[in-house]
């Protein structure tokens, strides 16, 4: 699957996709200038929900990466819907596991469905017409490989555990990486554990009911996956 990339110029997004299709891109979140928006002016774009988010961020670098990435985000929304990024207005769904609102974040009225994930300076974004999960993951340490090894799904610990030692990161990143993607999509996050769905850690995806899971091309050091309702 192709990975477009947002850089400083104003983006050509094109239609909203339709069907099973899915429009992905890649953000270098250290960027100054987002899809022709000044990161450093970011708030004139962006909700209240969004500038207090970014006000509790302590560090410099961190709060500049979520600017950058919702700017991104607006941006591209902005593309699909014939808006203005500041006249996207966001919501929250209603959570599956309890009802809360708290669940998927979403376009009101629901045009387009998104998501959003970043890891340190790099950031993907997600477009489709039906629920879509997307997430990227740096390589894990090995010491995080060992803190999970035991709560993934059976089958998962089998296969990593398995493998030789210096292969069991990158395994684990692909894999977090589909996991991640799934609950987004879904909007269940970490609700219900990390055991379920199974979804494995070689080279393919398993197949998940109900769900198209795809890896996608990343920067080396990186894995990231895409998860599409069917």
């Amino acid at each position: 699957m192709y990975v477009n990339r947002l850089g400083e110029d104003l983006p050509r997004t094109g239609e909203i996709p339709a069907g099973p299709a899915v429009a992905v891109w890649s953000l270098d979140t250290t960027l100054d200038v987002v899809g022709g928006h000044r990161v450093d002016q970011a708030t004139a774009i962006l909700d209240a929900s969004e500038r207090e988010r970014a006000e509790r961020l302590l560090r410099a670098g961190d709060r500049h990466r979520y600017l950058a990435s919702h700017v991104g985000l607006r941006v591209l929304l902005g593309g699909y819907l014939g808006l203005a990024p500041q006249d996207v207005r966001l919501v929250r769904e209603d959570c599956p596991c309890c009802d809360g609102p708290h669940g998927r974040p979403a376009v009101a009225g629901g045009a387009v469905q998104f998501s959003l994930s970043h890891s340190d300076d790099l950031a993907y974004l997600a477009f489709a017409e039906v629920p879509v999960g997307v997430d990227v993951e740096g390589i894990p340490s090995a010491a995080a490989v060992r803190d999970v090894l035991n709560v993934l799904h059976p089958a998962e610990t089998a296969e990593l555990s398995a493998l030789p030692v210096e292969q069991r990161r990158e395994a684990l990143a692909r894999l977090w990486s589909r996991k991640e993607a799934y609950f987004k999509g879904t909007g269940t996050g970490l609700a219900e554990g990390l055991a379920e769905p199974y979804v494995g850690s070689g080279p393919d995806p398993a197949p998940v009911p109900g769900w198209r899971l795809t890896d996608l091309p990343a920067p080396p050091a990186y894995a990231a996956a895409l998860a599409l309702r069917t």
